[in-house]
């Protein structure tokens, strides 16, 4: 029997439960996954961290395609939407507490990457986390590093 993928929900409920304690939810994207729709500008290593909390996003919806929310980056609005491929982690901003995904049965087929092999991941001294790719094939899994 094959079962939907698990990350939206876990997604949605770390969401909910990183909210529900009063913290701020961030999530680590990798912006090389196709379908990607990110500011480009404030990309670091093809990875960028959002702070997706109701204050600061706009139409928040967390569902089998991915995440979606209306933000303003540098005043400029813009659509947002993050494929479930492309959610690396989601954890509160005050204590790092939350999840980082890797690879799920079923996964496989909402895995597509640019067609630029992946660079070796480099901390990164500015963000919370610095989340890489281990490896080069798309089976590789994820993994979150908190840098301080």
């Amino acid at each position: 029997m094959t079962m939907t993928p698990s990350r939206s929900y876990l997604l949605s409920a770390l969401h909910q439960w990183i909210t529900d304690n009063d913290l701020t939810p961030y999530l680590a994207v990798d912006a090389r996954v196709q379908g990607v729709m990110v500011p480009e500008q404030f990309t670091l290593d093809d990875q960028l961290v959002l702070n997706i909390s109701y204050s600061a996003v706009q139409q928040l919806n967390i569902d089998q395609d991915g995440v979606s929310f209306n933000a303003r980056f540098g005043g400029v609005p813009m659509n947002v939407f993050i494929p479930l491929a492309a959610a690396l982690a989601i954890y509160a901003k005050e204590n790092g507490q939350g999840m980082g995904f890797g690879m799920e049965p079923g996964a496989e087929d909402l895995m597509q990457l640019a067609e630029q092999p992946p660079e070796p991941p480099t901390p990164s001294p500015s963000g919370p986390v610095s989340v890489g790719k281990k490896g080069t094939t798309s089976k590789s899994r994820t993994k979150l590093k908190v840098v301080k």
